[in-house]
């Protein structure tokens, strides 16, 4: 019996450390892998740097993206952190 009670903080610790950590990391490489997937041609992007844009075409690692009128750049695919919907735009433009 003391064996177990020697143990159980141990337990305690990596159950812990099982919840806090490592579902919610797996929750969100899923959530990414998600984005990543659904990913086309015309959908509005913001970059992790804050930068948005317009994809124009897809590659395996690479997306070509329309910053502004005849510019556009090539970023590596997984640089995309959302994708931007018509109504987010409107409701960041009113929050300020």
């Amino acid at each position: 019996m003391n064996d177990w009670a020697s143990i159980l903080p141990l337990v305690i610790l990596v159950i812990a450390f099982l919840v806090l950590v490592i579902r919610p990391a797996r929750a969100n490489r899923r959530q990414f892998q998600q984005l990543q997937s659904t990913l086309a041609p015309g959908q509005q992007v913001m970059l992790a740097s804050g930068i948005f844009g317009e994809i124009v075409t897809i590659g395996d690692e690479t997306i070509e993206l329309r910053i502004a009128a005849q510019t556009v750049v090539t970023v590596n695919r997984h640089a995309v952190s959302r994708v931007v919907t018509p109504a987010s735009e409107n409701e960041t433009s009113t929050d300020l």
